[in-house]
């Protein structure tokens, strides 16, 4: 029975896909929303902030000083890492949801459609409000084609997801290259003393202005790396049908081969990478990222397996899990106003203190979504925008 592109949805074609909720899974969108920041908090605090990370070369590095280490350590264990992951696991929720029109008989995509397009709406928000890098508009679009895709066969699924690699690596290549010539015939950018001063000591609506002024070019992420994004959405659902997530020795014993391909690959991978210089970011965060990421989905896994009693660190990030759209908005504020201008403006005030500041906001950044987070979730069952995600869809 089909209403038009309306499919009621076949159940999942696996004997491994769990139905019961995954602690796993919080665990790892806590992960991944909290790693998130290990990059983004560099953004906030550098010259010229959102457009300085596009203009001067996202994720320059130098391991010749104390705190060039301290920067490329986050960077080689944070830059695109966490992105990927959490990239892997919208997938996984994806796919557990149309695991679960599939056991109601629900139409697919059906209503999933305006969810995705209420999540545009909500980045298109946090874009022109908050943060120029964000990943919620990306996601949205991705959704809608990775939820189309799931009514076609597993077989169809396989090839547009290699397809997809296949494509993202040329693009990634093409990119590189032009990189690369892109170095050999002129110096680096430098950010403008006009941007580093917006938002150090501009007003916010000047702010807001010059994202949508410039909106072209600090959308660009997604719109390169959409083969990579359909590429994680439908890894995130092979791996749940596999049972890479469950409780059992199955996901277990896929979790220990990803540690070990993920970790023993990845990491030196990586190592290489922001040892290259800027001219290898591009393939650090769009190429070797992702392997790492399956690492970290490996040994998290392997961490919470030996967990007999949650204590504070696994609460914290379950709870920043469950409330992950609101964490990692909340993050983002919270940066805004400790390093703008519009706020305390210390990305100016600390900009000669070395890099233990910035690290020192990132872990307290954390702290205080974990803390916060837990605190919520003991009055209500969800995080705020998710609260309002699911009142604005039931109407």
């Amino acid at each position: 029975m089909t209403h038009s592109d309306t499919t009621v949805p076949r159940a999942p074609e696996t004997q491994s896909a769990p139905t019961g909720r995954l602690p796993l899974l919080d665990v790892l969108r806590g992960v991944a929303i909290l790693g998130t920041l290990m990059t983004n908090v560099w953004i906030f605090t550098g010259p010229g902030a959102e457009w300085g990370a596009l203009q001067s070369g996202y994720g320059e590095l130098s391991f010749g000083s104390f705190a060039g280490a301290v920067e490329g350590t986050f960077s080689v264990l944070g830059n695109g890492k966490f992105l990927s992951l959490l990239t892997i696991l919208f997938g996984v929720g994806l796919a557990i949801q149309y695991g679960s029109a599939a056991r109601r008989g629900q139409p697919w995509p059906g209503r999933y459609r305006w969810r995705a397009l209420f999540l545009f709406g909500e980045g298109t928000v946090h874009f022109v409000l908050v943060f120029a890098w964000d990943v919620l508009m990306g996601y949205a679009v991705t959704a809608l084609f990775v939820a189309w895709l799931l009514t076609r066969s597993a077989r169809a699924q396989r090839r547009v997801m290699w397809w997809a690699a296949g494509l993202h690596l040329a693009v990634l290549g093409l990119l590189t290259a032009a990189t690369l010539a892109a170095s050999d015939s002129e110096d680096g950018g430098t950010v403008s003393r006009e941007v580093v001063d917006l938002y150090a000591h501009g007003d916010y609506l000047d702010q807001v202005a010059f994202r949508l002024e410039n909106a072209i070019a600090l959308r660009m992420e997604p719109v390169l790396t959409f083969f990579l994004l359909v590429f994680l959405f439908l890894l995130g659902v092979r791996l749940y049908r596999a049972g890479a997530f469950g409780v059992d020795e199955t996901g277990r014993r896929l979790r220990s081969r990803l540690m070990l391909w993920g970790l023993g690959l990845g990491l030196p991978l990586n190592v290489a990478a922001a040892l290259g210089g800027t001219e290898l970011f591009l393939p650090a965060r769009y190429g070797a990222a992702p392997l790492l990421a399956l690492g970290y989905i490996g040994l998290t896994g392997a961490l919470v397996d030996r967990v007999r009693r949650p204590g504070p660190l696994m609460t914290g990030l379950t709870s920043v899990g469950r409330t992950a759209l609101s964490g990692y908005v909340l993050q983002n504020v919270l940066c805004v106003l400790v390093s703008y201008g519009i706020g305390l403006g210390l990305a100016e005030r600390l900009d000669d203190t070395g890099p233990w500041w910035v690290v020192g906001l990132w872990a307290v950044v954390c702290a205080t979504l974990m803390v916060g987070s837990t605190l919520w979730l003991r009055r209500f069952t969800a995080g705020p925008l998710e609260t309002v995600q699911k009142w604005a869809l039931r109407h």
